[in-house]
């Protein structure tokens, strides 16, 4: 997501910022900026879009001896992806970059507006630079009105400010984001969001701890915790391996994939969640005037996605829903009229089948909408609107956190349109948003459940084939747990409703045949049940996955405690994830480039 480099030093400054920010670029970003102070004067710069575009706005600025900068690549949230959106943010004479969440920015934003501050932007962000702008006017000196600023900040923060009146002063802080800082022999300062802009600058990183702020200067580093004592900073030696870095200590980049979910969940809800309803700003409420039926078309995992949306939107929205394989939909001459939205789900906004049905759809005169990770991409500008999920980048091909954010805004869009049809009461609206504000914990890998599918994953190496079974909605989650698997174990693998069993592939069941049974507590709790039971009488290996302790499992791998199925489901989704990945890595099998893959699909 969102990326942070700053430097202060007599190099190319400039240079050293853009080359950080390419190292970021992995993250995933929508627009890109830097400001840089030197002899007094700023210099600032930002584009929409790669970085490409602010290498080219800045071709003819250089900068040579003393100067210091901060550079940052921004995922929108709050705000469209503009340039005025864009950091550096600028107060009067100061700037600022920012990752993380100010929740209390409305409050100050409100406060500063009143005593006639002007905003330019419509980031939380701004507000920063601004109070502390107004905190200098009482201040003794910048580093008291900055202290001042951080303690009035409710939220999430990692954050780099310059002022002019400090020409060699950078001043930072963290609080629920990460931010390091850097030294070499040469006594330069260096901060990032992550190692990577680091490594070959620096031999030395502290990693700043909750709470932490304070200053650089070419002479020291002042570092307070967050009860504004003084400490020593802790230095470690900096690995020069970028692709470790980037990993970030973990062994694949799937495996980080999997861990990042709660934090990207919490992006894709950022600025759309209050405490009773869902915005969407991307989106015109008139796109569902007219509208008696969502179509859903896409391929692979974005298809499950698509197809576990379709359960949503007829429950709660109630209106109807079908959904369409689109190597499919593209050559079976398909009825489409114009009384449907039609919505294209696609990770990249690249895949080529997909994009080919959203033409389709665009030449039969259907209002259509996209569901997508990248801006910009072929599939957003085609559409009529478009939601991006926010997931930021993925290296890992077989998709993870992208899955998980396409879950999320489809629960979030079928109580958007629930409003709109009036389908939901206003209560029932508030109870889901306070349910899916609980989402990004139950996400978080627990090292216990980690340990557990790792341990039991020794016994699922061989046999004749897996049944990744459920009902409802967790069909489409066993369809996907079976695609994970397949996709990087290389084992033969098959989901199916839970209630299909005994129409058919009951047959297959015997020791060598390992079911993967999705059991939530509550959604068809006893029917899933017995339609696993009807496997253990043949001799199936059961690994169940559940809330409730099942007597007929060979393996149990417990979830947390949930009162809403959905919660159910996400836990369940990163327990079939870890499953798959332990599997594999037992196996000996490059996870995150499994053979005959590719991330992007871009043929047909």
């Amino acid at each position: 997501m969102c990326g942070i480099v700053g430097y202060l030093g007599e190099k190319n400054t400039k240079e050293i910022l853009l080359s950080g920010l390419k190292e970021l670029e992995y993250r995933g970003y929508d627009s890109a900026g830097i400001a840089v102070l030197q002899n007094g004067t700023f210099h600032n710069f930002k584009a929409v879009g790669k970085l490409i575009n602010l290498e080219e706005k800045t071709k003819d600025f250089v900068t040579s001896g003393f100067a210091m900068g901060i550079g940052h690549t921004r995922w929108a949230t709050h705000g469209k992806p503009t340039e005025l959106n864009a950091h550096p943010h600028l107060g009067e004479f100061s700037y600022v970059v920012h990752n993380g969440i100010i929740e209390n920015y409305a409050e100050l934003k409100k406060e500063l507006q009143a005593g006639g501050t002007a905003f330019l932007s419509q980031t939380d962000t701004e507000v920063i630079v601004h109070q502390f702008e107004k905190n200098q006017k009482t201040a003794k000196n910048s580093f008291e009105a900055f202290a001042k600023t951080i303690k009035e900040l409710h939220g999430a923060y990692a954050i780099l400010l310059v002022t002019k009146g400090e020409a060699e002063t950078i001043f930072f802080a963290k609080h629920g984001s990460p931010l390091l800082i850097g030294v070499n022999e040469a006594n330069e300062k260096y901060f990032a969001s992550s190692d990577t802009p680091l490594i070959g600058h620096c031999t030395n990183v502290s990693y700043l701890e909750d709470g932490d702020y304070g200053y650089v200067t070419p002479q020291e580093i002042a570092l307070f915790d967050k009860n504004g004592i003084k400490k020593e900073a802790k230095f470690v030696t900096l690995s020069q391996n970028k692709i470790l870095a980037q990993k970030e200590g973990y062994r694949f980049f799937m495996e980080k994939e999997i861990y990042e979910q709660g934090s990207v969940i919490s992006d894709t809800l950022m600025g759309r969640v209050t405490e009773n309803e869902i915005l969407f700003d991307e989106l015109d409420a008139s796109l569902f005037d007219g509208i008696s039926e969502i179509k859903l078309c896409a391929c692979g995992t974005s298809y499950h996605s698509a197809m576990s949306a379709s359960y949503l939107f007829e429950r709660y929205s109630k209106i109807k829903t079908s959904i369409e394989v689109a190597s499919e939909f593209r050559y079976r001459e398909p009825i489409m009229t114009k009384d449907t939205l039609f919505v294209a789900i696609s990770q990249s906004g690249e895949t080529a089948d997909t994009l080919e049905t959203l033409k389709m759809a665009k030449a039969a005169g259907l209002k259509t909408l996209v569901i997508c990770n990248v801006d910009n991409s072929s599939m957003v500008r085609l559409a009529d609107a478009s939601i991006l999920t926010r997931a930021g980048i993925e290296k890992g091909v077989a998709s993870t956190k992208a899955f998980a954010t396409q879950i999320t805004v489809f629960w979030m869009l079928s109580l958007y349109v629930a409003k709109i049809k009036g389908s939901l009461a206003q209560e029932q609206i508030a109870s889901h948003i306070a349910t899916l504000r609980e989402v990004p914990s139950h996400v978080k890998v627990s090292d216990e459940m980690h340990e557990r599918i790792k341990r039991l994953s020794k016994r699922y190496l061989h046999g004749h084939g897996f049944f990744f079974i459920g009902r409802d909605i967790f069909y489409p989650l066993a369809l996907e747990g079976a695609l994970k698997l397949k996709e990087i174990s290389y084992l033969h693998a098959e989901g199916y409703p839970a209630g299909e069993m005994k129409h058919g592939p009951i047959a297959l069941a015997d020791p060598e045949l390992f079911t993967i049974a999705l059991l939530p507590k509550h959604l068809h709790y006893e029917k899933a049940k017995s339609n696993v039971e009807e496997l253990s009488a043949r001799d199936s290996t059961i690994c169940a996955i559940s809330q409730i302790p099942f007597d007929k499992a060979d393996d149990f791998i417990e979830i947390s405690p949930c009162d809403h199925y959905m919660l159910e489901f996400f836990e369940m989704m990163v327990a079939l994830q870890l499953l798959s990945l332990e599997i594999s890595i037992r196996l000996g099998n490059d996870v995150d480039m499994p053979r005959n893959l590719a991330k992007s699909v871009t043929v047909e």
